[in-house]
């Protein structure tokens, strides 16, 4: 075991963590705006709008998220048509790609949570909300939404330890996050053993964190 690559190895991947942080919040922000779209979707009464909602969910889960990202990377690269358009700006960008691919697949796995919380307010909650007088649309805002967050706490916890370990992904797409950084110190000292261990610490130590984040809210939010 090489302590000094160890200790060596810390810094640069220490600063390679900003990037996976910012591609783990951007990610997380676009992501929960879609699942709450399409999980106010699949509650549509209407067919056709909960199918394409479904579908988008279906398509997103059941597909691997390295597979997204290569579609979307090297995939639409290839179509001459968006290469002429205003996408291409962002879809050349391997950052942006890596940020679209991650807010889809949290985004389908985001909606499922969420309308599994929202199929568990009681009738009774919003009829109760009718009776005052309050509109419906009240009463989702300021109702069914903050009690279908409470809810879903603790599998969306799940979801976010889920996305930081996915973001170990966007290095594929040779961006230097964590596991870029750990993959190009491995091409150059051939140590992969010290440099991972490095690494994993750190993703463990923000999945500690993220862990007890999640445990205090639900403990805070449980009885209000």
């Amino acid at each position: 075991m090489d302590l000094e690559l160890i200790i060596t190895s810390f810094p640069k991947l220490l600063s390679a963590t900003i990037v996976t942080l910012k591609l783990l919040s951007a990610s997380l922000l676009f992501g929960l705006f879609l699942g709450l779209f399409f999980a106010i979707l699949r509650l549509n009464k209407n067919k056709l709008i909960s199918g394409f909602a479904y579908g988008y969910s279906y398509v997103f889960r059941g597909t691997p998220l390295l597979v997204q990202i290569f579609i979307i990377y090297f995939g639409l690269g290839q179509i001459e048509y968006l290469r002429s358009t205003f996408l291409w700006v962002v879809l050349k960008e391997p950052y942006w790609c890596a940020i679209i691919a991650f807010s889809l697949n949290t985004g389908a796995y985001t909606s499922e949570i969420l309308r599994s919380a929202f199929e568990t307010i009681k009738p009774g909650i919003i009829e109760a909300g009718k009776s005052l007088g309050l509109n419906e649309k009240f009463i989702f805002t300021k109702i069914q939404i903050p009690i279908a967050i409470k809810q879903s706490l603790p599998a969306y916890g799940n979801e976010i330890i889920l996305m930081l370990k996915g973001t170990s992904l966007a290095s594929t797409v040779t961006l230097l996050d964590i596991t870029g950084v750990a993959k190009f110190i491995i091409s150059t000292t051939f140590r992969p053993i010290e440099v991972f261990i490095v690494a994993g610490s750190i993703y463990l130590f923000i999945t500690f964190l993220v862990h007890n984040l999640i445990k205090y809210l639900e403990k805070k939010y449980r009885y209000q």
